[in-house]
């Protein structure tokens, strides 16, 4: 178990110090990161919340996982790593591709 939590089903209106003084009735809480958008600002209905222990993390996803919050009910889990991308082939994203338009010369 991680002390990360992810929370979701947020009220957009969630602020961080909101969240702290909720997930702090289950434990001391490290970080918390709502999390929004880069172009308007506005949170995007999700956030991130860091307790300082395991079992804070733990108390915090039994209290709060389907409680409601603002006309919502909230969706509290261990916060699972960001997926890793790139690796392998044949993908078509960026790198140094064909230009079109380069002479090739044959190779013999």
């Amino acid at each position: 178990m991680g002390r990360k939590l992810y929370v979701g089903n947020l009220p957009y209106t969630t602020t961080e110090d909101e969240l702290r003084d909720l997930f702090s009735q289950a434990g001391a809480v490290d970080t918390v990161n709502v999390v929004r958008d880069n172009a308007t600002g506005r949170a995007r209905g999700f956030a991130f919340v860091e307790m300082a222990t395991d079992a804070d993390a733990q108390k915090a996803i039994e209290q709060f996982n389907e409680q409601p919050m603002g006309g919502r009910n909230l969706a509290v889990n261990e916060a699972r790593p960001k997926p890793q991308f790139g690796g392998g082939g044949g993908g078509y994203g960026g790198g140094a591709g064909g230009g079109g338009n380069r002479r090739r010369e044959p190779r013999w």
